[in-house]
């Protein structure tokens, strides 16, 4: 089984838990398409170019939480996407389950900086449009999982 590598252009200037889920979505998008275990695509994410700058703990955090806890996230966002969850592209995908994640486990990260973190990633890793799409389905998320959050900045 050969393991693919994602690869964009993203600026220089990213900060440690934004290359930790840069480092995630390339391990989440490895798991979606070759289904390897986790421990193997973690060992291969940290001999990455650029993995010494990322937030470790955060990497661990996203990539196993996303991981283990894949069912109840998918479960969390299917009603919300207009398309069977096969339709997904990878990029989508992956970045939909650590966006997800983050809203479910780490209140203490405001859900507007979770959403803004996703659509980069996708802006950076994925399609033309995918980061409008991901846009529209964390925000809906976000409002399941966290109105008491969206009611006080409103």
């Amino acid at each position: 089984m050969t393991t693919k590598t994602i690869h964009a252009n993203p600026s220089k200037n990213r900060s440690p838990r934004h290359r930790a889920r840069e480092f995630a979505l390339q391990g989440l998008y490895q798991w979606l398409l070759n289904n390897e275990d986790s421990g193997v695509i973690d060992a291969h994410i940290r001999q990455a170019h650029g993995f010494d700058k990322a937030d470790r703990e955060h990497f661990d955090i996203l990539l196993h939480g996303a991981i283990n806890q894949s069912i109840q996230l998918r479960e969390a966002f299917a009603d919300l996407i207009d398309r069977p969850l096969v339709e997904l592209s990878p990029i989508e995908h992956a970045v939909l389950l650590i966006g997800a994640y983050e809203l479910k486990n780490h209140i203490e990260i405001p859900y507007r900086v979770v959403i803004n973190e996703a659509v980069e990633l996708t802006k950076s890793f994925g399609g033309l449009d995918g980061h409008k799409y991901v846009n529209g389905v964390l925000d809906k998320l976000a409002a399941k999982l966290r109105p008491a959050e969206i009611a006080a900045g409103k």
